[in-house]
């Protein structure tokens, strides 16, 4: 979600901050996701609640409308590539430097990739840490970084990529369904890590009976 609204500030300014259904819209988004929710509102409320209790999103007061909008920068205390890069890894998973340049051009534009590692080593060397940098895995030629808002993070976390001669195996619908819930579970599962988290970083409590109710 915090990813989320750092991209849509960039891309769709005009609209930023977002309201309820905008921010909705943008978690559900099929392109540049990884994985690819599906949440209602009620769900992105919920989340909304707790990193609000957290300073992370701000909710607007000028408008009849509800709108949202993230303080990222403030919060972690960096700068503004190091929350393209954040942003990036929110939204698309695990990513070699070179990818996360590319895949964050529109939210900043890096002169090259050891601009990328210096940020990320950067964001590695904070205390707490916001980012590791994964060991390679069978077939990768160069390491992937990830996130740590939601927690540490194990090599075995972290779905294998598709080998580009790989067969393809369709699933039933049965087990299509299945998959999805796992997913979704483990995302929402990683969104309640990020709030305790952060909540244990500022000295706050999260009450996670609300979130359950």
């Amino acid at each position: 979600m915090l990813g989320v609204l750092v991209e849509k500030q960039h891309t769709v300014p005009d609209t930023y901050p977002l309201s309820l259904n905008s921010l909705t819209s943008g978690c559900n988004q099929k392109t540049a996701r990884s994985p690819v929710m599906n949440v209602s509102e009620d769900e992105v409320l919920t989340t909304i609640d707790g990193l609000k209790r957290l300073s992370l999103i701000i909710e607007g007061s000028s408008s009849r409308v509800p709108r949202f909008e993230h303080n990222v920068n403030r919060v972690l205390g960096v700068p503004s590539q190091s929350v393209a890069l954040l942003a990036t890894l929110f939204l698309r998973g695990p990513q070699t430097a070179a990818e996360l340049r590319a895949n964050s051009a529109r939210l900043h534009s890096f002169a090259d990739i050891s601009s990328v590692e210096s940020f990320l080593d950067e964001l590695a060397a904070n205390d707490p840490p916001r980012v590791v940098k994964l060991s390679r895995t069978p077939g990768e030629r160069e390491s992937r970084w990830a996130h740590l808002l939601c927690g540490e993070v194990s090599v075995s976390d972290v779905p294998l990529r598709e080998s580009p001669g790989g067969e393809s195996f369709s699933l039933s619908e049965f087990e299509a369904l299945k998959s999805e819930q796992k997913r979704l579970a483990h995302e929402v599962t990683q969104l309640r890590a990020m709030v305790r988290r952060m909540a244990s970083e500022l000295g706050m409590t999260f009450d996670e009976s609300s979130s359950d109710a």
